[in-house]
């Protein structure tokens, strides 16, 4: 994809853009436009690294707004797991399409997504123009999921995956998402362990994210979720550890250890009461690697990243008693950078040679007034509204 963006604010100083072929080629002041370019103007706004949502369940939202304000296997075993076994493939498409949407009005060019009938996924993925991590959802049995429609079919998901154009393969990948510890058994864990290392391919999962999860887990099998993954041969660079509310010390050490990447979601932590992360002992101790998502519509409500960025830097300072927690550079960092980074992407920078992604940032909108730090305002006063343009691989998503 070739554009491009000019009149541009980047860290203060005027410049345009110019992507080819989907990578920054040139960041300078009065780049004269090849034939054939796109052009985008972005009229003095601000030009910052798109977010990367590093889990969620995008079909989800058809579920915004049922069943609020219960505990986590309440909420899912009463109410979220029926439910979705009344989906159709199109309902999941549907769903999918609709967050696409909602990601790329909020500055979102990337997401991690989990859910089954992947091969719906996909085909959303691809015509939305974003970059995914396409899971291949794995679950054996739990209690309130009425029928075996509620998985993924590995076949399908290639299959649909193998019809994709290469341009699209470049932006999406795929995953095993095994869905949980509680969920999926010894068994299938060690056989999803085996396909991934096979494949080279990113394991996405939840992980202590209740403290009945952690204390189920323990009396089960002697130790904790994040040990039983590391024993299934789960705990990899490769795999995101959706949640890790309940983490003991020996747990952050092992994901450390391991290059492991922790994905907070603080949002859903709260909604559902599941507890806080310990920003301070897991990152900024004990050197874990860290990012953030939005989880599901349905136990988030939204899937903006602002709300995700403000909430972690406030749960880092109250969950360690410690304003200096959380700053606001790290986070804005692990929900840019850091996404992309975590998967093997290289963007979220504005920089030549890096590819073509950008977030346009309304420079009038009022949160952004007075502007004396950028970063700052995206984190702790901006929110969805200041998005003015959102650009995944030198193509323009949105343009207001």
């Amino acid at each position: 994809m070739n554009l491009v963006i000019k009149n541009a604010n980047l860290n203060g100083v005027n410049v345009d853009c110019l992507i080819e072929d989907g990578v920054y080629k040139t960041i300078a002041s009065g780049i004269e436009i090849p034939n054939g370019y796109d052009i985008l103007d972005a009229n003095g706004n601000y030009i910052v690294p798109p977010f990367f949502n590093c889990h969620t369940h995008s079909p989800m939202n058809l579920l915004r707004g049922i069943a609020d304000d219960l505990p986590l296997f309440t909420w899912l075993s009463k109410h979220i797991w029926p439910l979705e076994s009344k989906l159709t493939s199109e309902d999941i498409r549907n769903g999918a399409m609709l967050s696409a949407s909602e990601m790329i009005r909020s500055g979102t060019v990337f997401y991690n997504d989990m859910y089954w009938s992947s091969e719906e996924a996909i085909v959303a993925a691809d015509k939305s123009g974003m970059r995914a991590v396409i899971g291949i959802f794995i679950i054996d049995e739990a209690p309130g999921m009425v029928n075996s429609k509620c998985r993924a079919s590995e076949e399908l998901t290639l299959e649909a995956y193998s019809a994709l154009s290469l341009e699209a393969k470049k932006r999406i990948k795929l995953s095993y998402a095994p869905h949980a510890v509680y969920s999926v058994s010894e068994k299938t864990l060690l056989a999803v362990a085996e396909k991934a290392r096979s494949a080279d391919a990113f394991i996405h999962i939840h992980a202590s994210e209740t403290r009945e999860e952690f204390e189920n887990c323990q009396k089960e099998h002697g130790m904790t979720p994040i040990a039983w993954i590391d024993r299934c041969g789960l705990l990899t660079p490769n795999t995101i550890l959706a949640h890790c509310v309940h983490l003991t010390e020996d747990d952050m050490a092992l994901i450390a250890e391991r290059g492991a990447i922790i994905s907070h979601q603080p949002c859903s932590n709260y909604k559902l009461c599941s507890g806080q992360f310990d920003y301070h002992r897991a990152v900024e101790c004990h050197k874990c690697r860290f990012v953030i998502g939005t989880d599901g519509c349905a136990s988030n409500n939204n899937l903006s990243m602002f709300d995700e960025m403000k909430l972690a830097a406030l749960n880092a300072k109250i969950s360690s008693g410690d304003p200096t927690s959380g700053r606001a550079e790290d986070i804005f960092y692990a929900a840019t950078r850091g996404g992309a980074e975590a998967f093997g992407i290289d963007s979220g920078e504005i920089k030549e040679g890096m590819l073509g992604d950008a977030l346009l940032i309304d420079k009038d909108a009022v949160q952004m007034k007075p502007c004396h730090n950028l970063i700052s305002n995206l984190v702790y006063s901006a929110d969805t509204s200041v998005v003015a343009s959102v650009v995944c691989n030198g193509r323009i998503l949105l343009r207001k």
